[in-house]
């Protein structure tokens, strides 16, 4: 795929990567662009994992600022609103893998996916607030991930933390060493592609329908969606009889 974004198609896992060096900066049309490659990526036969990573040394320095100001604006909040959206309608997990710095839009993509591997050497940040305006997809999506407290700290400061400190956050899942980041990344979504397609999925699903529901209606709804969708599935009967019979299972391809 030519321009702003390269998307890599191959079973088990699909690869979208920001491609606009040395900042990634993301123009109306990346988004775009970037919105169209996710979808693709997990309409994809067999794709069980689709994840987000950049170029060069920094992951993304965020939306490009003459896209915040006059005509082009509605176009932009048009665009980041399409993608967050597609973000939360994609049925594989979804996995940043953040090198360097995640900045503004850039953190928003890291917060968007299911999960973020981040090197030591990653940054996070939200640094709106220092140009007079404020972050919306981080406005919904970091207190979730970081509480209300530490999500205000964050969007009213414009503070940038290490990787560290945003893994006790949580939103970074785990951190590794900058000279073997790509390899324990690799080992690490390796041991997650191990597992049943399906089972990811629904797990997923599980999660992201059952948030916000009361907790008796969380559990019901759960509960529905292990019996009547998991449960029909030939991963879960494989997996189960696999266990019993003491051997390593065999998944379908999905």
């Amino acid at each position: 795929m030519a321009g702003a974004i390269h998307l890599e198609i191959g079973a088990p896992a699909a690869r979208v990567v920001l491609d606009r060096p040395p900042l990634n900066i993301l123009t109306v049309e990346a988004l775009r662009e970037l919105d169209r490659a996710l979808r693709r990526a997990s309409e994809s036969p067999g794709v069980r994992l689709v994840r987000l990573e950049a170029r060069g040394k920094v992951f993304s320095a965020g939306v490009d600022v003459a896209d915040h100001v006059g005509d082009a604006l509605p176009a932009m909040m048009e665009a980041l609103s399409t993608l967050f959206e597609t973000f939360e309608a994609i049925p594989q997990p979804t996995v940043a893998l953040v090198h360097g710095a995640a900045l503004g839009g850039g953190c928003e993509l890291a917060l968007g996916t299911d999960l973020c591997l981040a090197s030591e050497r990653a940054s996070f940040g939200q640094p709106e607030i220092r140009l007079g305006v404020f972050a919306p997809p981080a406005s919904v999506l970091l207190p979730r991930i970081a509480g209300e407290r530490r999500a205000l700290g964050l969007l009213l400061s414009g503070e940038t933390i290490q990787a560290s400190e945003a893994e006790r956050y949580g939103i970074v899942n785990r951190v590794f060493p900058e000279g073997s980041f790509e390899a324990d990344a690799e080992a690490w979504l390796g041991r997650l592609l191990e597992l049943s397609g399906s089972a990811l999925k629904l797990a997923k699903r599980a999660v992201r329908a059952c948030r916000g529901l009361p907790l008796g209606e969380a559990r019901t709804l759960a509960n529905r969606i292990y019996v009547e969708e998991l449960m029909r599935t030939r991963d879960a009967h494989e997996g189960l009889r696999a266990f019993l019979e003491k051997r390593a299972p065999s998944w379908a391809h999905e």
